[in-house]
């Protein structure tokens, strides 16, 4: 069963379900966040399976995804929530700052990537930002993928990345993309984040024409 919307001071209360493998972590991240008027916790998990039976039972706004757990990780527990469609998006949070595992969650269908170095404000604005639409992206991830990137000629694109351009290519709008491949809008949106910061483009007209030149 779905839990009731709850209401904050100012409006609705993002709802978050934390997901680590370190108790500490979780305590830390609960006590943060249940102290912003406009966030609350409805569950924690310390693996990935537990995870995604915790966003089938609340059904929350947003998930706070750790990378690295035991069994199911959080790449895969990022893929299985969101492909089941349950209505959250997935914020990583984690210490690992590579390109492969950025473009790794991205690809999974995560909207935004944060750093546990972070500071506690950023970390809560990120959760808000995802719960309005948006892909936050820490400057560190943003970063490692842009140098990652030393020669466009070179970029290779995940499979997913590569059927969201070629769509963009043909003309289609992120609502369209979302259908055609059966994913949300939000996730063509950080998939299109990831390309864009790959590719070193600015929009996706810039980003067709890259895709053109280079005969992907």
């Amino acid at each position: 069963m779905t839990d009731p919307p709850s209401a904050g001071r100012d409006g609705p209360v993002t709802r978050v379900v934390i997901v680590d493998d370190h108790a500490v972590v979780r305590r830390g991240l609960s006590g943060l966040i249940e102290n912003a008027d406009d966030l609350t916790v409805v569950g924690v998990a310390a693996d990935g399976q537990s995870a995604i039976d915790l966003v089938r039972e609340h059904r929350p706004d947003v998930v706070l995804m750790d990378l690295q757990m035991p069994g199911v990780d959080g790449v895969e527990a990022t893929r299985r929530i969101v492909d089941e469609e349950l209505g959250a998006e997935v914020l990583v949070l984690t210490s690992f700052s590579d390109a492969s595992r950025i473009v790794a969650a991205i690809d999974a269908g995560a909207v935004g990537y944060l750093l546990k170095d972070a500071e506690p404000r950023d970390l809560l604005d990120g959760i808000r930002a995802v719960a309005r639409g948006e892909s936050p992206l820490d400057p560190k991830a943003a970063r490692l993928l842009l140098r990652s990137r030393t020669d466009s000629d070179h970029v290779e694109l995940s499979p997913r990345e590569k059927q969201v351009l070629l769509l963009v290519v043909d003309g289609l709008l992120n609502k369209q993309i979302a259908t055609r491949l059966g994913i949300t809008e939000r996730t063509v949106k950080a998939h299109l984040t990831s390309v864009f910061q790959r590719i070193g483009v600015n929009d996706r007209t810039q980003a067709a024409l890259w895709a053109q030149r280079h005969q992907l």
